[in-house]
C-alpha cells in the first residue's frame, strides 16, 4: 500500500499545507505584503480571470522561490532517433483507412518520459486554443533533474505497463496501470518509473476535462466525484541544476535553474492535478435489449461550445455483466462523425481478436468499423444467457469531434503499423436469403 495521502473530490476548492511547515497558508487573503515563512505567492490560472465562477479555475501557490527564476529557454531536442513530439500532423498524406498499431515498442536504450514521447495523431492548433493530440510514451528510466510542463494544454496520462510516480508542484501521485492521471496546463511535473514503462496520452487544447452530465441516469453513476484524488502539498528545498522543459506551440524548449521547482510549501484553489482508479467506474448498461451507445462509459469529457459535442471524450470498456435479450451484444457496425482512437491497457478488446495490451487502433471520421468476422459469427449464434464479459481486461477510447491527421511517425516510422488489419473483416459472408423476405 502506498503511504501517499490525497484530497478527495473532483473540481473542489482544496487547501493543503505541508505539515513540516505549519501555518504556511495566509489567513483571509491570497497575496499579503509578506507571506508566512518568507514564501512567495504565485497564482496559476487555468482559465481567463473573467470566466464565470462555475468555470473559473485557479490556484494560489506559496513557494520558496517563484517559478520565474530561471535562465532563458532554448530549443530542446528529444533524445530519440525516430518520432518525438510534434504538431506537424499535416506533413503526411491523410489516411482514411482503418488503422491498427501492434504494441508500441519499449526502447532498449535509456529513455525517460519526455524523450520517450511520440505523437501518433492530432488536429487543431494550440495557438488558437482549439484542438487535440494523441501521444505514446515508452521509457525505462526516471527524469532525474528534468521537469516538464505543457503550455499548450492538459495531459491525460493512461499507463499501460509500469507504475508512474508523478511529482508535481502540488504534491506526489502514484499512478498504476488501470489508473489515469491528469496534469493540467502549466503544471510542472516529473515522472519516475520502475523499469520498462509504456502508455497513452490524450492532450487537449483550450479547455479542461469535466465529468459528463448524467441526465436521466440521475444523481449517481459513471465516475463518482469522490473517487478522484488530488495530491497534498509536499515541498522539497533542493539546490542544484534542474532542466525545465516547456512544450510551447508544439515544440520543446528547455531552461536551467539552480533550485527545485517543487518548492511549494502550501497551496489552495480548484486548479490541480488528479488521478482516478478505473476499477471504481460505476458501469451503466442495458438490461433488456440492444447494445447502448458507448457514451455510457465516458469517464471524462472536454466539451466544445456546441452542446454535447466534445473536443475529446475518455471512454472505457470495463468488465461488466451482459444480459440483453434478442440482441447482437458486441458493438455494432458503425460509421461515425467522430474520430475514435482505441487502446488496450490489459487483456483484450471484446470485438477484436487481435487486440493486445499496448496496441491501438484509429477509426477516422466516417471510416467504417465494427466487430471482426470471428466476433460477428460467434455473437450471432451465442446462447444469450447472462454473461460477465471483459473479465481481466480494460480497453479505452479517445473520441474526438476533430478529424485526426496521423503523423509520419504514426503512419510508417514507428514500425508497428499492422498492414493486415483490414483482413479482419474480409471473412464476413453474404448471409442474405431473399426467400425469407
Amino acid at each position: 500500500m502506498s503511504s501517499l495521502k490525497y484530497l478527495t473530490g473532483f473540481g473542489n476548492e482544496f487547501a493543503s499545507s505541508d505539515p513540516r511547515c505549519p501555518n504556511a497558508l495566509p489567513e483571509g487573503q491570497n497575496s499579503p505584503q509578506t507571506c508566512p515563512h518568507g514564501l512567495y505567492a504565485e497564482q496559476l490560472s487555468g482559465s481567463a480571470f473573467t470566466c464565470p465562477r462555475t468555470s473559473n479555475e485557479r490556484s494560489w501557490l506559496y513557494r520558496i522561490l517563484p517559478s520565474a527564476k530561471h535562465l532563458p529557454f532554448k530549443p530542446y531536442k528529444q533524445a530519440v532517433q525516430k518520432g518525438g513530439i510534434t504538431h506537424n500532423w499535416d506533413d503526411d498524406e491523410p489516411n482514411p483507412n482503418q488503422l491498427r498499431w501492434n504494441p508500441f515498442p519499449i526502447p532498449d536504450e535509456e529513455k525517460d518520459f519526455v524523450d520517450g514521447m511520440s505523437t501518433v495523431c492530432g488536429a487543431g492548433d494550440a495557438r488558437t486554443r482549439n484542438g487535440v493530440a494523441i501521444h505514446i510514451y515508452a521509457c525505462n528510466v526516471g527524469m532525474k533533474n528534468k521537469v516538464m510542463y505543457n503550455s499548450d494544454g492538459d495531459y491525460l496520462i493512461v499507463p499501460q505497463q509500469g507504475k508512474l510516480t508523478v511529482k508535481t508542484e502540488f504534491g506526489i501521485m502514484e499512478v498504476e496501470p488501470n489508473e489515469i492521471c491528469v496534469v493540467q496546463q502549466g503544471m510542472r511535473f516529473h515522472v519516475n518509473v520502475e523499469g520498462p514503462s509504456r502508455g497513452y496520452i490524450l492532450e487537449i487544447f483550450g479547455t479542461h476535462f469535466v465529468l459528463p452530465d448524467l441526465g436521466p441516469i440521475g444523481a449517481n453513476g459513471l465516475a463518482n466525484p469522490r473517487d478522484f484524488l488530488t495530491p497534498v502539498a509536499c515541498f522539497e528545498k533542493v539546490l542544484g541544476e534542474f532542466t525545465i522543459v516547456s512544450k510551447f506551440q508544439g515544440k520543446l524548449f528547455a531552461a536551467q535553474q539552480d533550485h527545485s521547482p517543487f518548492d511549494v510549501v502550501a497551496w489552495h484553489g480548484n486548479y490541480a492535478p488528479y488521478k482516478y482508479d478505473l476499477d471504481k467506474f460505476m458501469v451503466i448498461n442495458a438490461v433488456r435489449y440492444d447494445h447502448p451507445d458507448p457514451s455510457i462509459f465516458t469517464v471524462l469529457t472536454a466539451q466544445t461550445t456546441r452542446p454535447g459535442v466534445a473536443i475529446a471524450d475518455f471512454v472505457i470498456f470495463p468488465p461488466r455483466w451482459s444480459v440483453h435479450e434478442h440482441t447482437f451484444r458486441p458493438p455494432y457496425y458503425h460509421r461515425n462523425c467522430m474520430s475514435e482512437f482505441m487502446g488496450v491497457i490489459k487483456g483484450s478488446y471484446e470485438a477484436k481478436v487481435g487486440s493486445k495490451p499496448g496496441s491501438a487502433t484509429l477509426h477516422s471520421m466516417m471510416t467504417p468499423h465494427g466487430p471482426d468476422a470471428a466476433c460477428f459469427n460467434a455473437a450471432s449464434k451465442a446462447d444469450l444467457v447472462p454473461e460477465f464479459i471483459g473479465k481481466g481486461s480494460q480497453a479505452f477510447m479517445f473520441e474526438s469531434s476533430f478529424s485526426m491527421a496521423v503523423t509520419k511517425w504514426g503512419n510508417e516510422t514507428c514500425e508497428c503499423v499492422d498492414e493486415e488489419y483490414y483482413k479482419c473483416w474480409q471473412g464476413l459472408q453474404d448471409n442474405f436469403d431473399e426467400l425469407t423476405v
